[in-house]
C-alpha cells in the first residue's frame, strides 16, 4: 500500500509538472490566434471608444488581430458574467469599468460574478472624468440653476443612463443622493444610445464620461453644467468644475481597465499588460485619448497590482452610496 501511495503521489507530481510545462509553453508562444475583447456596452460609447483606440495599437504589438465584441444588457453585468465564465487561455478578455467591476457589487445582491474573485486584473486603460450634461434646451442656465430646478421638479425630470450599474447610472445616483432627490431614470443599452436620446431632446439630463461628451458639447448639441473633478479638463476649458459652479460635494471620475478570467497564466497577463503599456506610451494613442478628455494613467498605475488595489478601493467607496439603491 505504501508503494502504491508513493507511486500515485509521484504520478500526480509528474502530471502537475507536465501541466505547468504546457502552460508555460503556451504562454511563451501567446498569442497564436485572434483575441476577443468584450465591451459590456453598445458601440460608440466611452468604454467602446477607449477600448478600440488602445487595442488598435495592442494588436500591432501582439501580432494578432483583436476583435471587439459588444455585449449589452444589465448595466454591463451580462457581458461581464460571460467573460468570467470564458476560457482562461488569454483569448477572451474584457474591458471593465467602475460600474462592472465595483458598483455592481452593492447594486446586484445576486451578481453572478465577483470582480475580485473571478477576474485577473491586467491594466488600467484610462481615467474618464464625469460631466453633468443636459439637452440643449433644458431651462437651467448654470449648475446652481440646475440644482434648484431639479429639486423643484424631481418628479417630472428624467435622467438617462446606460443601465443599472453603469457609470452613467452610478455617478448620477451619487449626484441624486447629494441633492436628496429621486427623479425618473431612463435606461438604455449603452451610453451611446443614451447620448443620442439626450441630443434628440428625448431625455432631460445625464451624468456621463467625458469621452462620450466632448464632440457633442463642442458641436452645441447638448449643454455641460460642470465637470466633477478638482481641475478643469484641457479638452473642455470653458466647462467649470463642480466646485467652481457651486457643488463641490459632487466629485466623480470613472475608469476603464482590462481584465482576464481567473486562472489566466501570469505570463499571458504580463504579455497583455506590456502591450497596453506600449499603447499608452504611443504618441498617436495618447493624442487621441487626450483629445477626448481621458486621463492617461502614469507608470505606477498601469500594473496588475495597481488595478487590483483600485478595484478593491472602488468597491469600498461605492458600497455605502449604492446599497440603498439596489
Amino acid at each position: 500500500m505504501t508503494f502504491i501511495r508513493a507511486l500515485t503521489g509521484a504520478c500526480a507530481a509528474v502530471m502537475a509538472s507536465v501541466g505547468a510545462f504546457i502552460a508555460t509553453a503556451e504562454a511563451q508562444t501567446y498569442p497564436t490566434r485572434n483575441i476577443t475583447v468584450i465591451v459590456p456596452f453598445a458601440a460608440g460609447g466611452p468604454t467602446d471608444v477607449i477600448t478600440r483606440i488602445v487595442t488598435g495599437h495592442m494588436a500591432q504589438t501582439l501580432g494578432q488581430s483583436i476583435i471587439i465584441e459588444n455585449v449589452v444588457g444589465a448595466g454591463g453585468t451580462t457581458a461581464t458574467t460571460r467573460a468570467a465564465r470564458a476560457a482562461n487561455d488569454g483569448y477572451t478578455l474584457i474591458t471593465g469599468h467602475m460600474g462592472t467591476h465595483a458598483a455592481s457589487v452593492p447594486l446586484y445582491p445576486k451578481l453572478a460574478y465577483h470582480p475580485e474573485k473571478d477576474f485577473v486584473p491586467i491594466a488600467l486603460l484610462a481615467g474618464t472624468p464625469i460631466l453633468i450634461l443636459a439637452r440643449k434646451d433644458f431651462p437651467p442656465k448654470d449648475l446652481k440653476e440646475f440644482v434648484t430646478y431639479v429639486k423643484a421638479n424631481a418628479e417630472k425630470v428624467n435622467a438617462a443612463h446606460a443601465g443599472v450599474g453603469s457609470v452613467s447610472h452610478v455617478s448620477c445616483e451619487l449626484l441624486h443622493s447629494i441633492l436628496d432627490i429621486k427623479p425618473v431614470g431612463v435606461p438604455f443599452n449603452g451610453t451611446g444610445p443614451a447620448m443620442n436620446a439626450l441630443v434628440g431632446g428625448q431625455v432631460d439630463y445625464m451624468c456621463d464620461q467625458i469621452v462620450n461628451a466632448v464632440p457633442q458639447i463642442n458641436a452645441g448639441t447638448i449643454k455641460a453644467y460642470a465637470i466633477a473633478t478638482a481641475e478643469r479638463n484641457p479638452s473642455l476649458p470653458n466647462v467649470p468644475t463642480t466646485a467652481e459652479a457651486g457643488l463641490p460635494a459632487f466629485q466623480a471620475q470613472a475608469w476603464n481597465a482590462m481584465f482576464a478570467p481567473k486562472g489566466t497564466s501570469p505570463a499571458i497577463v504580463a504579455s497583455v499588460n506590456a502591450a497596453v503599456v506600449k499603447a499608452l506610451d504611443d504618441e498617436t494613442v495618447k493624442k487621441r485619448l487626450l483629445e477626448l478628455g481621458s486621463v492617461i494613467p502614469g507608470p505606477k498605475d498601469r500594473t496588475p497590482e495597481a488595478l487590483a488595489t483600485l478595484v478593491k478601493s472602488e468597491i469600498a467607496k461605492w458600497s455605502p452610496v449604492l446599497k440603498p439603491a439596489n
